[in-house]
């Protein structure tokens, strides 16, 4: 990523007298300059007022991440399209100053003239159309909206990710990292937890109070019907959803180890932990645990443990009794729902209950059974999580 700000004229912004780039990179075209009767005030204020906003989107998109290293590199530059070629020209110079090789600039459409003088810029130029009548980039697109901070930091966070093979997009601060009221409906992510890297999918809505992580049992995984029904409805309710696989492709193909794995309740609450300690280096809202059958352990288990950022934690036709002691140490309130036909787990969660020293409540749902099949069950325990949610995630909530 370069980024570079259009210097504009000030009684007519759309046009360009020139371009500056991160680093101290400064494009002037000084024919434009004269044409518009400009004074080096003039063009100071206009310098100065877009490079703060040049400083302010590199710390929006990039802070906790280094730059790629260029030196000695061939570097395509991409763009939108080229009207007068300035800031194409300041991010061909920013480039060179980080000891590009050799700069290629690709568009799909740019203006004749454009693309004749960066012809001196770049060492290479492709352009796809250059028609002669080239009035605005904006006329040859269906769809030319402005792309928001937001998106922009969710993609180069999905980048990054791809790029370092961890999942990891750098250090701590929720809106560097650009996932934080990312607007990125179930972006496919790769969850760096315990030593392994495990598929996810990651939705986060504009202004979300807090994100609820999926902690699936019985050998379930991130497409599980049930909770994905749950997670659009704290979706809809304006929260962020992780949903993962606490386990690898070849621990859950293992005939001999799956059902170890699926009951090795230890061995998920560290994969809860991990993906929880990935998740928080990317948002600072406060986080939720969502379990559902050996999940719900899990997910108790993990907020049991000192320092953990879990703010609430449901469980739906979970277990857990399973989390043991551990239930003694839990703090998040927490919210046990359970099928009013289901006997033997409702018994087993009264139990867990009655061992709970946090905030907690136990819900039942009438008539329904281990898996919320029956009509309206499964809506019901959507309706009970995401109340839970908001209640203890919303705006002012600390979980306590």
């Amino acid at each position: 990523m370069i980024v570079v700000r259009k210097l504009g004229v000030p009684y007519r912004p759309e046009v360009a007298f020139g371009a500056l780039g991160e680093g101290g990179a400064l494009v002037i075209d000084e024919d434009t300059v004269r044409a518009a009767g400009l004074g080096s005030r003039e063009c100071t204020e206009v310098e100065r007022r877009e490079r703060a906003e040049l400083d302010r989107r590199l710390a929006r998109y990039r802070t906790g991440r280094d730059r790629v290293p260029l030196a000695g590199r061939t570097v395509v530059i991409v763009d939108d399209g080229i009207a007068t070629g300035a800031t194409a020209a300041a991010a061909c110079e920013v480039a060179r100053a980080q000891g590009a090789a050799r700069v290629v600039l690709a568009v799909p459409v740019a203006a004749p003239q454009a693309v004749e003088r960066l012809r001196h810029v770049a060492d290479a130029v492709l352009c796809l159309s250059a028609p002669a009548d080239f009035a605005a980039v904006g006329q040859w697109y269906d769809d030319f909206d402005q792309t928001s901070d937001e998106e922009v930091a969710a993609l180069l966070a999905q980048a990054d990710a791809r790029r370092t093979g961890t999942g990891r997009a750098g250090t701590a601060g929720a809106e560097a990292q650009g996932i934080e009221a990312a607007g990125v409906p179930g972006a496919t992510v790769e969850v760096a937890s315990d030593g392994v890297v495990l598929p996810g999918l990651l939705t986060v809505p504009a202004g979300a109070p807090g994100v609820v992580v999926f902690a699936h049992g019985s050998g379930s995984s991130r497409t599980s019907p049930r909770n994905r029904q749950v997670a659009d409805a704290l979706d809809a309710a304006g929260l962020g959803t992780l949903l993962f696989d606490l386990l690898t492709e070849a621990e859950a193909k293992a005939e001999t180890a799956a059902r170890e794995h699926t009951f090795d309740i230890p061995l998920l609450a560290r994969r809860l932990s991990g993906a929880t300690a990935w998740l928080r280096t990317r948002t600072a809202v406060p986080l939720g645990f969502f379990g559902a059958s050996t999940g719900a352990a899990a997910a108790l288990s993990a907020a049991a443990e000192p320092g953990s950022p879990a703010a609430a934690v449901v469980s739906r036709g979970g277990r857990p009794d399973l989390a043991g002691d551990r239930l003694g140490d839990v703090r998040a309130p927490t919210l046990l729902v359970v099928g009013g036909a289901d006997p033997l787990v409702l018994d087993l969660n009264r139990r867990a209950a009655s061992l709970l020293r946090c905030p907690h409540e136990l819900a039942v749902v009438p008539g329904a059974g281990h898996l919320f099949e029956e009509p309206g069950a499964l809506e019901a325990v959507a309706e009970l999580a995401r109340d839970w949610f908001v209640r203890y995630l919303g705006p002012g909530q600390d979980g306590s």
